[in-house]
């Protein structure tokens, strides 16, 4: 249980990164869907820990409100990007990869 809830936490930036190099907002938008799928499953990990008894309420509540604000944030940008109010990726018109930060 332990690697799967490593492996998700770290697809959640892994896939941020990722999107945020691609050239169009719907392949950000993508990437961005997955690491929503991986809060999700982070937050299904740390419940189940929960239920299991490895871990009490009172120390994954902060995790879980942190991790609701991540979600929230990430759909937010879902919803911007798939609008194209954002523009992404590297710069063709500078031949360079200057994309524009984005701040969760």
């Amino acid at each position: 249980m332990t690697n799967q809830l490593n492996r998700a936490v770290v697809s959640i930036a892994s896939n941020i990164a990722e999107g945020a190099s691609r050239e169009s907002e719907k392949e950000f938008s993508h990437f961005l869907e997955i690491a929503t799928g991986s809060a999700f499953e982070v937050e299904t990990q740390l419940t189940i820990a929960k239920n299991l008894g490895y871990l009490k309420e009172e120390e994954i509540e902060p995790i879980l409100a942190k991790l609701g604000k991540i979600e929230r944030q990430l759909n937010q940008l879902i919803i911007m990007l798939n609008n194209k109010k954002v523009e992404v990726g590297p710069s063709k018109s500078q031949g360079q990869s200057q994309g524009q930060s984005i701040k969760l």
